[in-house]
């Protein structure tokens, strides 16, 4: 008898997932909720409320589900593994209050202050002149921040001291709303971000792939931030020796620090970080697998990951390890224009190019209306590949997502320029 799996979500990262977890032999039935057009290629799509945690747990136990894959963090933060594990459920995901990892970033300051865990020096303020006098005392580059959500836009990166100055100003009088009614002034990091992911199962720790996303929606990495345009792995900044110093000195920390305080971390541990001179330093933590990192580490994991992810989420991860394939993996996202700001929806995909050896389309934003894929997203397709190097790899990526026919999308055409420099070099 095989395991029967529920998959929550429904963007690129589960298809990744669900197109990973459905080459398992381990594997009797895939279930997905709510899914996409691309998830149904690969599982049994659900009409589930996924909010509703009670009714998922009386659907694992109606259908013999014994394994629960959360993709996303939203219902992560609100509680779900939680539920599913009181009702005897196993389920790859922290519980809520280790998800306040990514659901605070005050609380993940607070941690890496205890522990000791290198990070960029910060202070948090509610007024003003307290915030400005910080400020003249670290003197530019320093980085502003309001507290709250404020659409990707709160954040100043101040390059001199009246420019980090007129930004605290900003915050306080009402630019972003009530997100600015807090105030996060932190040391400016001077060097190249990398995405690092490890498994936790509360005790344990196994290091995956690192990758790099580019989160600006322009090419040559200008313009707004978005939830990311495109990644590949591994991430060449990311050398043996820095994989090790990020384990020590940020991973394991955070691991023991967070069974210590009583909330141990079960899951994917996904580490921000900025490789300084000085060497890595986490900027922000999330709790679930990166999207479109995930769709890049799927394409070069060689190990079955039905397994590996069961064994994160019952204390078994001492007992498993990882492979992948040497190769590099590069994924593009094709959005709808107008995005990160407004678009328009339900605009047709006449066309996808067929998967094969080396590319893979990945489905983000979908749905079919009346048999005709739409696009319902901003973030709509990831078209991925997979080879040699990422030069390759990208050149792979771009020759299937030109086959696509989707007149209302557009795409970065320089995702993988810095490994591509190093290449060269």
């Amino acid at each position: 008898m095989g395991m029967k799996v529920l998959l929550i979500g429904s963007g690129g990262r589960e298809h990744a997932l669900a197109w990973k977890l459905a080459q398992s032999p381990l594997l009797e039935t895939l279930y997905a909720a709510p899914g996409n057009p691309g998830i149904a290629e690969c599982a049994t799509l659900i009409s589930l409320d996924i909010d509703d945690h009670a009714a998922v747990a009386a659907f694992c136990k109606a259908n013999g589900v014994t394994f629960v894959v959360v993709g996303p963090e939203a219902p992560l933060v609100a509680g779900m593994a939680d539920e599913l594990r009181a009702a005897d459920i196993d389920v790859f995901g922290p519980s809520a209050a280790a998800a306040q990892l990514e659901g605070s970033k005050g609380f993940t300051k607070d941690l890496c202050a205890k522990y000791d865990i290198p990070t960029g020096a910060y202070q948090r303020f509610t007024d003003a002149a307290a915030a400005k006098a910080y400020v003249e005392r670290e003197g530019a580059p320093i980085v502003i921040k309001a507290d709250g959500l404020a659409a990707g836009k709160g954040v100043t990166v101040a390059m001199t001291l009246g420019e980090a100055l007129a930004a605290v100003d900003d915050c306080f009088d009402g630019a972003f709303g009530a997100a600015g009614a807090e105030v996060v002034v932190e040391a400016f990091l001077d060097g190249e971000e990398a995405s690092f992911f490890c498994l936790c199962d509360g005790a344990n720790a196994l290091p995956l792939a690192s990758a790099q996303d580019h989160k600006r929606v322009g090419d040559g990495d200008t313009g707004p931030n978005t939830g990311g345009m495109g990644a590949y792995s591994p991430a060449p900044v990311m050398t043996p020796d820095m994989v090790a110093r990020t384990m020590k000195e940020i991973i394991e920390p955070t691991i023991r620090g967070m069974a210590a305080d009583g909330h141990a971390f079960q899951g994917v541990l996904f580490a921000g970080l900025m490789i300084t001179a000085k060497g890595p330093e986490l900027i922000e933590y999330n709790v679930r697998f990166g999207d479109p990192e995930c769709q890049v580490l799927m394409m070069r994991l060689e190990s079955d990951l039905l397994p590996i992810l069961h064994a994160a989420a019952t204390g078994r991860l001492d007992t498993v390890s990882a492979s992948w394939r040497d190769a590099a993996a590069l994924t593009v996202v094709m959005a709808s224009k107008g995005y990160p700001g407004a678009y328009e929806k339900n605009t047709p995909i006449r066309a996808l190019p067929a998967d094969d050896a080396v590319s893979k389309v990945f489905h983000a934003g979908t749905a079919l209306k009346d048999g005709q894929l739409v696009a319902t997203g901003g973030r709509v397709l990831n078209v991925t590949a997979v080879a040699p190097t990422v030069a390759e790899a990208q050149k792979a990526a771009y020759q299937a997502l030109d086959r696509v026919e989707w007149d209302n999308g557009f795409c970065r055409r320089d995702i993988g320029w810095r490994a591509i420099a190093r290449e060269k070099a």
